[in-house]
């Protein structure tokens, strides 16, 4: 049985951009000690989520890829030999940022970078002011422990991006992440889109036979002009290729999750689910239309 034992950093953010990184670092250094091999962390994990106002200043704590932060988790992922997916805000050229996931190999060098292609506009969540689209496509990174499907936050609403990934070979469905509630919502509003963020993700693992990991963020983050706060939820977890949950966080700690996949049942999996083997291909160009009137 081929294994890949995996590590899911969940952290709040902290007073100081040093002082969040330390807390990302922190956990790294735990998942390999536990023996991960492939760590992931949560979405824009060096800094507060930003998005929750416009504000043209914030495009400063950009940076280059690569840069100061690749520097950084290239070191490290080469010094504890894993595999690391991390999640920076890329300076692309001036007025033209993107979020960006940047996947590092255990020599430290960089084996590639997915740029977010869905971007929201919600409130409490403006990330089009920030971000550019992602205009690399929905493409599988080779590394030495799989090729892995990496997405981010927003693009784990959309199946589309998950097929293509799995189409492309994924051996493995990857989406850092930030998301939380409105601390004005009712409970049981606050359960139904928890759920619902968890049931979708464990039915792109269902339909595509693959295994999925989930990063966010926990803890309250109060936006800069005091018009708002999110609560981000947590609750990172692992699915295996039937959807089933292999673990899970907590809503509200800090937690890094060490989690060992079997990687050999995708394969099993997919035999008696052929879902790829019975698309109708020829029947989905519709798919490309945004509606059909």
């Amino acid at each position: 049985m081929k294994e890949l034992i995996v590590g899911l950093v969940q952290h709040a953010v902290a007073d100081t951009r040093e002082l969040t990184i330390a807390r990302s670092v922190a956990g790294i250094r735990d998942a390999a000690a536990r023996g991960a091999k492939l760590v992931v962390l949560q979405e824009l994990h060096c800094g507060s989520y930003f998005c929750q106002t416009e504000d043209a200043g914030v495009f400063d704590q950009a940076e280059p890829i690569p840069g100061p932060g690749t520097a950084v988790f290239a070191a490290l992922a080469k010094e504890l030999g894993i595999v690391l997916v991390t999640s920076l805000f890329e300076r692309r050229a001036a007025g033209l940022y993107h979020n960006t996931a940047v996947v590092l190999e255990a020599d430290g060098s960089i084996a590639g970078i997915y740029r977010k292609m869905h971007i929201p506009d919600d409130p409490g969540y403006y990330e089009k002011f920030y971000f550019t689209p992602g205009d690399l496509g929905f493409n599988p990174i080779d590394t030495s422990v799989g090729r892995l499907g990496v997405m981010v936050c927003w693009d784990q609403w959309y199946p589309e991006g998950a097929r293509l990934m799995a189409l492309a070979g994924a051996e493995l469905l990857i989406y850092p992440t930030a998301i939380g509630w409105d601390p004005q919502d009712p409970p049981e509003e606050m359960q139904r889109q928890r759920d619902a963020w968890i049931t979708v993700q464990r039915g792109h693992a269902v339909a595509n036979g693959l295994p999925l990991v989930a990063v966010n963020r926990v803890g309250d983050e109060a936006a800069p002009d005091g018009a708002g706060e999110q609560r981000f939820w947590g609750s990172s977890f692992v699915a295996g290729p039937q959807g089933e949950l292999l673990a899970q966080a907590d809503t509200d700690q800090e937690q890094t999750l060490v989690v060992t996949i079997d990687c050999d049942r995708s394969e099993q999996v997919r035999r008696i689910w052929p879902f790829l083997r019975d698309r109708r291909i020829d029947a989905y160009a519709d798919l490309l239309k945004r509606y059909r009137d």
